[in-house]
């Protein structure tokens, strides 16, 4: 029997290249690596609902602390959220996971390809 995902993961794409136009490349790159680690199969559950309830949280327009009356404070729970759940959940990126990312960034910001990291 197969098994559907109760998480339409297109959708959640869009809201997320949505995401990116005002948020950068820089920014968007640890969104879409969350974002692949979710599909993956070998991701535990628990952190699945971690980081789908992060990414919801960043690309739905409802805020704790909105960020147009508080502009500096506004942002600060979405970072914090996303910081939080990139540290639980960055031993699920492989390598292949940072090669589609890139991939995809590439595409979406063609001025920005050769953009160097550097390494931490």
């Amino acid at each position: 029997m197969k098994r559907t995902s109760i998480i339409n993961y297109a959708a959640l794409l869009d809201r997320i290249s949505e995401y990116a136009r005002k948020a950068g490349r820089v920014t968007t790159r640890p969104v879409l690596l969350l974002f692949y680690v979710l599909k993956s199969k070998e991701t535990p559950w628990k952190d699945k609902m971690l980081i789908f309830s992060t990414l919801s949280y960043l690309v739905l327009p409802i805020d704790i602390l909105d960020v147009k009356r508080l502009p500096i404070i506004g942002w600060f729970d979405e970072i914090t959220s996303l910081a939080v759940t990139y540290q639980k959940v960055r031993k699920n990126i492989t390598p292949e996971i940072e090669e589609k990312v890139d991939a995809i960034l590439d595409k979406w910001f063609p001025d920005n390809a050769e953009y160097i990291e550097v390494p931490a």
